[in-house]
């Protein structure tokens, strides 16, 4: 196997990160996948995070079981409080490296993640190993944002600034931030060939939505662990940290105010048998 570069997870796991990604659900972050999930399938949730979006997913399967896999016990934890809290008890949680799945080869009908292979060394590495573990005929399931494609109105230069600095940091993280546009050739690469890609946005312009979503920002910004990396490499400095918090309350703020943010998503189908099909455990 091939050494990859350790990476850092950019957003870290403080409550304005939490806020908005508990918001996440299976209808506004999965809906791509949820025409092709039935009742009794095996899944895999490939960084689970606070679990909204696998306790969703739970439900469709279900009586199927669904495996969470993260990678720190904080972050596992906080999949399993959600599950309590909903009274799931039909989703196992799991600690693991995507780079290096301990499952046997076809041990689920469908693996699923969000917003992870931004995150990780090697995405086609990844990809791989998500590909050995689902059955031959079974789903490999992934969407990815794109900050370069971001969009919003007004333009403001404290949000460029933002764009500017997060893209630096996720890179210097060892991640790629711009993934979604290479969602499709990543999984060409490991070996998926039956590949549907598509996109999906969200989409924040109401005062409301504005409200929340520059709320979450303007707080991550000064007091995340993006924060605090950005600080530490010297891309960013306090002053510039607290122009861009302004920046989104100014956002917010503007009655004309309007973002979206792109995502792309793959759906591919597992051979069954025959050329494109993992071999073990060798990537």
């Amino acid at each position: 196997m091939t050494e990859r570069a350790e990476t850092v997870y950019t957003h870290g796991h403080h409550e304005s990160v939490l806020r908005t990604h508990r918001w996440r659900t299976a209808e506004n972050s999965a809906g791509y996948l949820l025409g092709y999930l039935e009742p009794g399938m095996s899944l895999l949730d490939v960084g689970c995070g606070p679990g909204t979006i696998t306790a969703d997913l739970a439900a469709v399967v279900a009586p199927g079981r669904v495996t969470a896999l993260e990678r720190t016990e904080d972050a596992l934890r906080l999949g399993r409080d959600e599950a309590a809290r909903r009274g799931w008890s039909t989703i196992d949680f799991v600690l693991g490296d995507v780079h290096d799945l301990e499952f046997a080869d076809g041990s689920f009908d469908v693996v699923h993640a969000h917003q992870v292979l931004q995150h990780v060394g090697d995405p086609v590495r990844a990809l791989r190993e998500m590909r050995r573990v689902c059955r031959p005929g079974g789903l490999v399931a992934a969407r990815e944002s794109d900050y370069a494609a971001f969009a919003w109105y007004p333009e403001l230069a404290e949000l460029d600034e933002w764009l500017t600095l997060y893209r630096g940091l996720a890179r210097a993280n060892g991640g790629e931030p711009d993934a979604g546009r290479r969602l499709r050739s990543w999984a060409l690469r490991s070996g998926l060939d039956r590949v549907t890609a598509t996109t999906s946005t969200w989409c924040f312009a109401t005062p409301q939505d504005r409200r929340w979503w520059a709320d979450a920002w303007s707080e991550r910004i000064l007091r995340s662990a993006l924060a605090e990396q950005a600080l530490e490499s010297g891309l960013a400095t306090v002053d510039g940290l607290r122009r861009i918090s302004d920046g989104w309350q100014r956002w917010a703020a503007s009655e004309d105010g309007w973002m979206s943010l792109l995502h792309a998503e793959i759906v591919a189908r597992v051979p069954r048998g025959g050329s494109g099909c993992a071999a073990g455990r060798s990537g």
